[in-house]
Formats: structure tokens, C-alpha cells, sequence
């Protein structure tokens, strides 16, 4: 089944430019903050839809943040993230992203892996700092 096709908007427009402008792994309610000086006229509810669409087309990842709210990166190329437990700081994590993992899970459950999202989750460096 096809992908449904949106029309281009300025708002998503402006709300991927925004996302792919910063590597902090905003949330929704970030995003919103600093577009709605743009469109005054925006809503939450506007931002939501937009990265579900943004998401359903594949120009960004949705990062579940545990406890937190969900986190947005622009960045779809394959690599792994770290999830600070306390405050939901997400960041990307250097290792290597191989076939291996996938060939391994493959093998173990029968499926047909198609791709694979490894989190990993702790306390950040500032967090660690306030609360030790």
C-alpha cells in the first residue's frame, strides 16, 4: 500500500528546517515554542500532526524517552541513542551500526528483520552533577 501523499505546508516546511537545524533531540513542546514566533497562529495540536506526518514519510525518527516526553531527530541515518533516565536529555551515541545485529535477530526469532532501534538509558553528565 502506498504512503498517502500531503501537500507541502510552510509549517512543516519551517518545522523540519527547525529540527534539522539543532542536535538536542527536541520535544514537541520545544519545537512549538520557537515556531509559534512564526505562526503565531499554530497550534499544538498543528506541531503533533506535522511530525506524525514527518515521521509516517520517513524525514525524522520519533525517540520514545521513557518516562518523558517523546524526543525528534532529523537526522534518519542509522545510528543508536542515549536516554538520560532523570531529565530525558537524549543524545546520539558513536558505535557502530552493523548488519550483524540484524542478521543475529534473524536468526533467533525467524523474522525478516528489516531495520532495528537500540536505546540505550542512564543518567546524563549534568544530571549526574546535580544529583551524583
Amino acid at each position: 500500500m502506498d504512503k498517502p501523499r500531503y501537500r507541502n505546508t510552510k509549517q512543516r516546511t519551517a518545522l523540519l528546517r527547525l529540527l534539522g537545524s539543532t542536535k538536542t533531540h527536541p520535544t514537541a513542546a520545544w519545537l512549538f515554542e520557537r515556531l509559534r514566533v512564526d505562526f503565531p497562529g499554530m497550534s499544538q495540536g498543528t506541531i503533533y500532526r506535522n511530525l506524525a506526518i514527518l515521521a509516517e514519510q520517513g524525514l525524522l525518527r520519533v525517540i520514545p524517552s521513557g518516562k518523558n516526553s517523546d524526543r525528534f531527530d532529523a537526522d534518519t541515518s542509522a545510528h543508536y541513542h542515549v536516554v538520560c533516565e532523570r531529565c530525558g536529555r537524549v543524545d546520539d551515541l558513536p558505535l557502530p551500526v552493523g548488519p550483524d545485529r540484524e542478521q543475529e535477530a534473524e536468526r533467533a526469532s525467524g523474522y525478516r528483520i528489516t531495520t532495528h532501534r537500540l536505546d540505550f538509558f542512564g543518567i546524563c553528565p549534568e544530571c549526574r552533577k546535580t544529583w551524583g
